[in-house]
């Protein structure tokens, strides 16, 4: 996908359109119940447009944005755990409507969604 974006001559917008992608699709892996997804990258005139899909019907959810401290960050013993949730996830939603000039998401029949974002230059 980079070398794409370089072909196109979008190397000023390749970090963040990268990052919105690595979001997108982790959120779609992690939520496809059979672990397929869908994925379209297009360049459009103004800059490019990412979506991905998953089956599951469970919509994004954008958690409110925790201000932390360096007293906050402490070694977690369980982080390898299979199954193990520490309380840090849900920060890419944020990250992704950061970098992008839009986002959302459009339900589909019989099941699932497109989850999209457009990162302009």
């Amino acid at each position: 996908m980079e070398l794409r974006l370089l072909e196109w001559g979008l190397a000023p917008i390749s970090g963040d359109v990268l990052l919105v992608v690595g979001e997108l699709v982790t959120n779609a892996v992690k939520n496809a119940p059979d672990g397929v997804v869908q994925v379209r990258f297009v360049r459009e005139s103004g800059g490019v447009l990412f979506e991905v899909w998953d089956a599951s019907d469970e919509m994004p959810v954008v958690r409110p944005i925790i201000e932390m401290t360096l007293d906050d960050i402490v070694p977690d013993p369980l982080a390898l755990e299979d199954g193990h949730e520490d309380g840090t996830g849900g920060r890419g939603l944020p990250v992704v409507r950061a970098l992008s000039s839009e986002c959302g998401v459009r339900p589909t029949e019989p099941c699932g969604k497109w989850v999209w974002a457009r990162v302009a230059f």
